[in-house]
């Protein structure tokens, strides 16, 4: 029998994703739980597993196509109630116990039946030989200025396509198909050269320039304002509009919402951190913490979390409809993280309650998870308090915005060499600036410098800890 698969909630509501890539193909036979898609939700992107196990009939949407929440994306032939297999499935006894563990479906990523097996799926064989069409040459879509490759622009050359008859997918392998997302080729539009028509780099880049690249491909994010002019001015126009969409959609609403509706004042401190930048050093020799990575973030985050054990009305949450302020006796500590796709929050849970090297491998993988784009969804929602380290950049101080539904965020700025007091005499001293934004609503004046004062005595005098635990 069929059956379709609806694009399900990916949680908190969100009504849209994006189909990033598909993992699967007509006439694969896959397994309960398998991977068949990748899509990006307006927080995060997130493999999609396959409900049933049976043979996939159709794809019904494009990658690079926005699905509303309930509509059908792909019909898989499955096992009817007597057993039967569908035609080029696994065997009959697999795929009846399969069957049997699915009777419940998953409305949430990661929920659902116990995947039953694993392994790539089997593939029928395809027929290579029919003629494909003669591609236009330098047809390509430049990429966006500063922007995720992930937000294709609207206005594009014209590109070759397929004829009808030819529905399979081009055939490349991950690294090619990388190139040719970064130049913003159509895989459609390339003819293969390879074995079976199998499209190879060298095939991408005589695509795009009769195969004379004078530098490496790089990654959007890492193209130059250079060279991106110089792809505008190639494509014969001054401007490339991009559909706002995903995570920058996302962070956008956010970042409006949380300006106009909580009321935001900013702080800033200046420290002497040389004792903490001493601490770090000596650490990292530490044989307690070899394998572990150590920053002045770490250090920062373990102050932070001290702190608000003095100031706890900077971990709290102001709630409009049910006219309430919501004081956490837990911490969910949000750091701001810089990925391809755009700014994005995750959030290390009940960090109050890890230790200092605890908190270092928790902050490692959150920002690794966080830059490959693999957040879940849970870990970008229910965050008290967050940091941005804006020091990575070389900048001082700023004026935060905080989170929405969080009532602090505090930056960290570069650590400097800078003269400073030091002892009653000038001295060369490490220097870094904090900037606690927070909601006037929730904390007064009082509470958000007090609570910056305590931050910076941490960082000035790590032994300070001692009078405040």
């Amino acid at each position: 029998m069929i059956k379709e698969f609806r694009l399900p909630d990916l949680g908190e509501g969100l009504t849209e994703s994006e189909i990033l890539s598909w993992k699967v193909a007509v006439g694969d036979t896959v397994t309960l739980n398998q991977v068949i898609a990748e899509v990006e939700t307006a927080k995060a992107v997130v493999e999609l597993p396959s409900p049933f196990a049976g043979v996939i009939t159709a794809l019904h949407e494009e990658p690079g196509t926005i699905v509303e929440v309930g509509k059908p994306i792909v019909s898989f032939e499955v096992a009817d109630d007597g057993g039967a297999s569908p035609s080029g499935a696994a065997p009959a006894g697999a795929a009846t116990a399969a069957a049997g563990t699915a009777k419940r479906q998953p409305n949430l990523v990661g929920y659902g039946a116990v995947v039953e097996s694993s392994g790539r799926p089997a593939r029928r064989v395809r027929n290579f030989t029919t003629p494909v069409a003669e591609p236009v040459r330098g047809s390509v879509v430049e990429p966006v200025e500063n922007e995720p490759v992930e937000n294709e622009p609207v206005e594009t050359r014209p590109v070759a396509t397929l004829p009808a008859d030819t529905a399979e997918r081009p055939r490349s392998t991950p690294p090619v198909r990388k190139l040719a997302k970064d130049l913003g080729v159509e895989l459609a539009a390339v003819a293969g050269t390879g074995a079976g028509g199998l499209i190879t780099r060298e095939d991408v880049q005589n695509f795009v320039g009769g195969g004379e690249l004078s530098a490496p491909v790089r990654h959007l994010s890492a193209v130059s304002d250079t060279a991106s002019r110089a792809g505008l001015a190639a494509q014969g126009g001054r401007e490339v509009r991009t559909p706002i969409k995903g995570v920058r959609k996302f962070t956008a609403a956010a970042m409006v919402a949380s300006a106009f509706t909580a009321p935001h004042a900013t702080e800033f401190l200046t420290v002497d951190v040389t004792p903490t930048m001493d601490l770090l050093a000596k650490l990292k020799t530490s044989r307690a913490f070899s394998g572990y990575k150590l920053t002045p973030l770490t250090l920062v985050a373990k102050a932070v979390l001290i702190a608000l054990r003095r100031n706890p009305s900077l971990n709290s949450r102001w709630e409009e409809a049910s006219q309430e302020i919501v004081q956490f006796n837990y911490v969910n500590l949000g750091i701001a993280a810089a990925t391809p796709r755009g700014l994005t929050v995750p959030n290390i849970k009940d960090a109050d309650t890890l230790s200092l090297l605890e908190l270092s491998e928790a902050l490692t993988g959150l920002t690794e998870t966080a830059r490959a784009g693999k957040t879940a969804p849970a870990d970008l929602s229910g965050g008290t308090i967050s940091i941005t380290n804006i020091g990575v950049f070389g900048i001082d101080a700023g004026t935060p915005i905080l989170n929405p539904g969080e009532a602090a965020i505090l930056a960290m700025g570069a650590v400097r060499k800078m003269p400073w007091e030091f002892q009653d005499e000038v001295a060369l001293r490490q220097v870094m600036t904090l900037s606690l934004s927070f909601d006037h609503r929730l904390v007064d004046g009082e509470q958000g410098s007090r609570f910056l004062a305590d931050v910076g005595a941490i960082l000035a005098e790590p032994g300070m800890v001692l009078t405040m635990v």
